[in-house]
């Protein structure tokens, strides 16, 4: 089982990664700001359409209880650049 405490070690780390949490209903949350996330003794709530300075549109409070997993979110990725000659 999740803890706030772990969740809150997840927000406090230097430098932040973004993670995704995921419900026992299948719905998925993207924490990717620390400013717009917050844990209380039984509820997360995330920041949604959050802004280059952290701010949130709205929120959605989820309980710790129902979270079933955590994981990283990968950096975002330039796209490749295809190298050598076109065929003709």
């Amino acid at each position: 089982m999740i803890s706030g405490l772990e969740i809150k070690g997840l927000l406090q780390r230097q430098p932040f990664h973004p993670f995704r949490v995921t419900l026992s209903s299948g719905e998925t949350y993207d924490v990717t700001h620390h400013d717009a996330t917050w844990v209380t003794r039984h509820t997360l709530e995330v920041g949604l359409n959050v802004d280059p300075n952290g701010l949130a549109e709205y929120v959605r409070r989820c309980s710790i209880l129902h979270i079933t997993s955590i994981a990283d979110l990968e950096p975002a990725t330039t796209p490749k650049r295809r190298t050598g000659r076109k065929s003709a």
